[in-house]
């Protein structure tokens, strides 16, 4: 057994760590800014072994047994629960989440295994449609998966989409985020250490805008599932759709909010303040835009903003810490280029706006206000503990400020069943939460009306529907 820290993460290809054809780079601690260890990056000729690994591994696996499949996910979602410690504190060290975040992930990835597990025993479904003849529609695996995983939640995503495919029997390439490389070499060994046959899952790590678009387009690579930025999956959707490949994309935008003047302010501070800062802020449900109705606007505004406050900001080894720091100094630089874009437009800080300290990547929580349409803070989603806080008269005033952002997600808080019908009536969103925060449950998909490439990230995003028809 081998528990990977952030020392020397290396590339997984065949069944074998080993180094990559590129130079490694460095692993930094966002939280000291001091270098932790390194990782491989696979040149061309590595991503070419990666795929070669993955198609003899699809031809063990798709000829695995569904029990020996359960039975493998099973093993593996126990030892990651075993190791959720140390798994914990790696993510931590490199990614900068407090370390209660962290172990909460670990656990949520081990029971998301599980899950997974469990659906392999649903089997094909079969119905005669004709005398003498059956019709079977059936999900059976094609051909290997490449992966894509954010560096925002590493071992979660790594997680949902690397134990669907292998459920359908797939065989994966896994591009793990090289800000955070541990965190999915970490869910790779707790495979390789249950039983999962070489080549079956593989790991490498590169410059994400460079790595996905070759896997996307190899010819061996049946399929993609990517999470990131909006602007890459755009363009690894249209590489997929030229060369006739299904792609699941799970994209960053915005997840704007709107309080009602009939809502539980008290309800609505806690769960939104919680939502916004949660992970830094790095998190595609995060609520960069508020808008509230005037008459509550006020009370809002004052409560909100002492609840910023109070969320404890530091090393997420930290006891009681809340709020970590940014994942890199590009981060810092992203914010700050935010908020003086919206400073130049008339918009007011009303708490934070800057940098923490002298090291570290930590930027205190940040409310503006009196931002207006121009400023990049009200469309560009900045990824960080930034947020805009507005008001608005009407119920159409509030539906327009959101949807002209083409929301992916929308919280609203109101205890009106006649504003809730309507808000599910007039916005075009894939997730909607009223009066709480993302829970949403293990086999919840991840929409379909914003992305329109294929959103769906259960297991029926990774499988191949075939309809068969035989003599009886």
């Amino acid at each position: 057994m081998t528990i990977h820290t952030n020392a020397n993460t290396l590339l997984y290809i065949n069944g074998r760590w080993r180094s990559g054809h590129s130079p490694s780079l460095p692993v930094v601690d966002p939280a000291t800014e001091a270098r932790i260890g390194t990782f491989a990056t696979a040149g061309v000729g590595d991503l070419d072994d990666a795929v070669a690994s993955a198609e003899q591994g699809l031809s063990i696996w798709q000829r695995t047994s569904a029990l020996e499949r359960y039975q493998t996910l099973t093993r593996t979602a126990e030892l990651l629960r075993r190791r959720i410690e140390p798994i914990a504190r790696s993510m931590t060290m490199e990614q900068g989440k407090p370390l209660a975040e962290a172990r909460a992930e670990a656990a949520a990835a081990a029971a998301l295994i599980d899950w997974f597990a469990n659906e392999i025993r649903n089997g094909a479904a079969a119905t005669a449609t004709r005398p003498r003849t059956e019709t079977f529609a059936q999900a059976e695996p094609i051909g290997p998966l490449a992966a894509f995983v954010a560096w925002s939640f590493p071992l979660g995503q790594a997680a949902r989409k690397v134990s669907a495919a292998l459920a359908c029997g797939r065989s994966v390439v896994l591009a793990g985020p090289d800000a955070a490389p541990a965190s999915c070499a970490a869910l790779v060994t707790a495979f390789a250490d249950a039983g999962l046959p070489a080549g079956v899952l593989n790991l490498v790590y590169g410059p994400q805008a460079e790595v996905a678009p070759y896997l996307v387009t190899h010819p061996a690579i049946e399929r993609g599932s990517f999470s990131g930025p909006a602007s890459l999956g755009a363009r690894l959707a249209d590489l997929a759709g030229t060369h006739g490949k299904r792609l699941v994309l799970e994209l960053s935008g915005q997840a704007p909010a709107i309080v009602f003047d009939d809502a539980d302010i008290g309800l609505a501070v806690n769960l939104l303040c919680k939502a916004k800062f949660r992970n830094a802020g790095q998190s595609r449900f995060a609520p960069t835009h508020i808008l509230v109705q005037d008459s509550v606007h006020g009370r809002f505004l004052d409560d909100f903003i002492e609840a910023m406050k109070r969320i404890p900001v530091g090393n997420g080894f930290q006891d009681g810490i809340e709020m970590g720091p940014l994942t890199g100094e590009h981060r810092i630089r992203t914010m700050e280029a935010a908020i003086s874009n919206a400073q130049a437009r008339s918009a007011v800080v009303v708490a934070g706006g800057h940098r923490m300290g002298n090291f570290g990547y930590f930027f205190w929580p940040t409310a503006l206000t009196q931002v207006t349409p121009e400023a990049g803070s009200m469309d560009a989603e900045p990824f960080g503990p930034i947020v805009v806080i507005s008001r608005f008269d009407r119920y159409e005033t509030a539906i327009e400020g959101v949807s002209r952002l083409r929301p992916m997600a929308l919280h609203a808080h109101t205890t009106s069943k006649t504003t809730t019908g309507n808000i599910r009536r007039d916005v075009a969103s894939d997730f909607l939460f009223f009066n709480q925060r993302d829970n949403r449950a293990l086999s919840t998909p991840l929409g379909d009306i914003i992305g329109g490439a294929g959103h769906d990230d259960t297991l029926e995003g990774y499988a191949q529907a075939r309809l068969i028809n035989q003599s009886a």
